[in-house]
């Protein structure tokens, strides 16, 4: 008995010492914890308020875009968004995919009939949770996202009713885009962003009807440098885009966008030809074939369904091409259409 009460008295001090260290250990652990949450929180407010600045930077629609699913990635496995066109949601932006999917995301187009679940977010006006099913979602997400058997995703409406709300009217609205996530998912912080981007997402703007064409008038014939451009008059008060009935204003937006995509595509498909026009300040005729064939499919398809439609392409062509300097068209170029 007496020899156990020997061998188990030098383990005491042993014990103490384990002890001691024990609780530093737990001590530090405990402040490493709490630092690392801290600093993570830290991170997420930094990253808000660099996201909040981005979105007030944003000049239209496609930056607002760009910038939520560069911001939400940070928030979710994978990021997109949809925007909300005639009955259909139509890709806008996607992360977390690979190249070619990215590149086919731009073109998708998914009747709100056949994705249930991206159609119940539009209607409801709120997040929606959903299994990754071609009923849901449709079979063209669910390739190009690369959804598995058992994949949930989280959406998010872009609503109207965000922004009025943001400027003081409780006005209940449309949604006009759908912030889609899935993989691990944060959605407190997703549905934070969603708001914040519906509340700074640009209303689309009808510009001042013009006429006549610009016209080029020759102080002498054959004296190109005695031409004169002719100032674009207005011909009839402005209309609001709220006067505008639903279907108009859906005409206008699908306008707007072949005008943006179209411009982007002559802009990096003949880059070298938009440069030495501007150079010599006649894009024009540098570029007439695309410039006249993209003229007449944006007539065709918009002039001839909207009474109140505004040359669109003109505009962007303007801003885009010419970098807001309308003479840079140069002399022969025949100017917005009527």
């Amino acid at each position: 008995m007496v020899t156990g009460m020997a061998c188990a008295a030098p383990l005491t001090p042993l014990r103490q010492l384990l002890d001691e260290h024990s609780s530093r250990i737990s001590a530090e652990v405990e402040k490493l914890v709490h630092e690392t949450r801290e600093r993570a929180r830290a991170e997420s407010i930094e990253q808000l308020n660099q996201f909040v600045r981005r979105l007030h930077q944003a000049a239209n629609a496609e930056e607002v875009a760009a910038t939520l699913v560069d911001v939400a990635s940070g928030f979710a496995g994978g990021v997109a968004v949809f925007r909300i066109e005639d009955d259909a949601a139509c890709g806008e932006r996607i992360h977390g995919v690979s190249e070619d999917a990215t590149a086919r995301f731009r073109g998708l187009r998914v009747p709100l009939a056949s994705a249930a679940a991206l159609a119940s977010a539009v209607a409801g006006c709120d997040p929606v949770t959903a299994a990754a099913m071609p009923a849901e979602l449709s079979a063209e997400v669910i390739d190009l996202a690369g959804h598995r058997e058992g994949d949930r995703v989280s959406i998010f409406p872009l609503a109207a009713a965000a922004r009025e709300a943001a400027e003081g009217e409780a006005r209940p609205g449309s949604v006009f885009a759908l912030l889609y996530s899935w993989g691990e998912t944060q959605i407190a912080a997703l549905e934070l962003l969603s708001q914040v981007a519906a509340a700074v997402w640009p209303r689309p703007e009808i510009p001042k009807p013009v006429t006549p064409r610009q016209q080029t008038k020759n102080r002498f014939a054959g004296d190109p440098s005695m031409s004169e451009l002719v100032q674009i008059e207005s011909a009839a008060p402005r209309k609001s885009w709220e006067d505008l009935p639903p279907a108009e204003q859906q005409v206008h937006l699908r306008a707007q966008r072949f005008a943006r995509v179209r411009v982007a595509e002559i802009r990096l498909r003949h880059s070298h030809a938009v440069q030495s026009g501007r150079a010599r300040r006649d894009l024009y005729a540098s570029l007439q074939p695309v410039i006249d064939s993209a003229r007449q499919e944006f007539r065709e398809t918009f002039f001839t369904a909207c009474a109140s439609m505004v040359d669109y392409l003109h505009l962007e062509m303007v801003r885009v091409l010419a970098n807001d300097e309308l003479e840079s068209l140069g002399k022969l170029y025949p100017g917005p259409m009527l």
